[in-house]
């Protein structure tokens, strides 16, 4: 079973770039963010005619989430995250398909910093940790653009990143009680001391200078970690035309 997280930067401005990538790597799970699209914008029917069964938790412009299914109907299981009913923003989805439970998840980027996004973030991750915590008895992936560089080895120079709300001790602290709790970083997992990355700005030619960031993760429950048989990013189609800035990053699973 193969399941992908996709920062597609806008799902129909770059709709051919999708279908594209579904075509060509043929994902049976896969997680989309920042769809930049109200409900009924989302483009169903041609995700229909790819050959996927979809959910999905639009904004107008901004944040949005999706579960792409592979000849099948995801079953949702929750729409946002819990803990604050105030948080109307679209950052998380969750599904069942094939015997996983898949969350899709958009993590607030939290600039600037200091200020107000930031401490939102901080108290978004503690959601998740919170939500995640009742989830890890089951299999589970927690899939998407978290927004946080965990290490040195996920951002190509990290002396200019220190300062940042995607580099901060705090953010990185909060994505390591992640760890901590049982959840396990498949691509970490499966490259180990490698520089790996999945975003890559569209200036100052940092695609071709290999000047990225690890911030789309895939994370296992303890139940579901021992299946991980590869792991990857799917570099290719971040150089095409008209690309988002973000690869596709993907699991394979073995069969329960």
């Amino acid at each position: 079973m193969r399941i992908a997280t996709y920062n597609v930067n806008g799902v129909n401005g770059r709709l051919s770039n999708l279908l594209e990538w579904l075509a060509d790597t043929q994902p049976d799970v896969a997680c989309l963010q920042e769809l930049k699209a109200p409900q009924e914008r989302f483009p169903r029917k041609a995700i229909e005619e790819a050959g996927y069964g979809a959910i999905w938790h639009g904004q107008k412009s901004w944040n949005g989430v999706a579960i792409l299914a592979r000849g099948r109907e995801p079953i949702e299981t929750r729409c946002g995250l819990p803990g604050d009913p105030a948080d109307t923003q679209s950052r998380y989805i969750e599904a069942a398909v094939g015997g996983v439970i898949v969350a899709c998840l958009y993590a607030p980027n939290g600039n600037p910093r200091p200020g107000p996004k930031f401490e939102f973030k901080l108290a978004w991750l503690e959601r998740l940790r919170t939500h995640a915590r009742d989830l890890l008895g089951h299999p589970v992936v927690l899939a998407g653009d978290f927004n946080i560089m965990p290490t040195d080895l996920d951002v190509y120079a990290p002396e200019r990143w220190r300062d940042d709300a995607l580099f901060h001790p705090a953010v990185r602290e909060a994505y390591a009680r992640l760890l901590s709790d049982g959840w396990t970083d498949a691509l970490r997992e499966r490259h180990p001391g490698e520089r790996l990355y999945t975003f890559w700005k569209y200036w100052r030619n940092a695609l071709q200078r290999d000047a990225g960031l690890r911030i789309d993760h895939l994370l296992l429950s303890p139940s579901l970690a021992p299946r991980l048989r590869a792991a990857g990013v799917d570099r290719e189609h971040r150089a095409r035309e008209h690309a988002s800035d973000h690869a596709a990053a993907w699991i394979e699973i073995d069969p329960a």
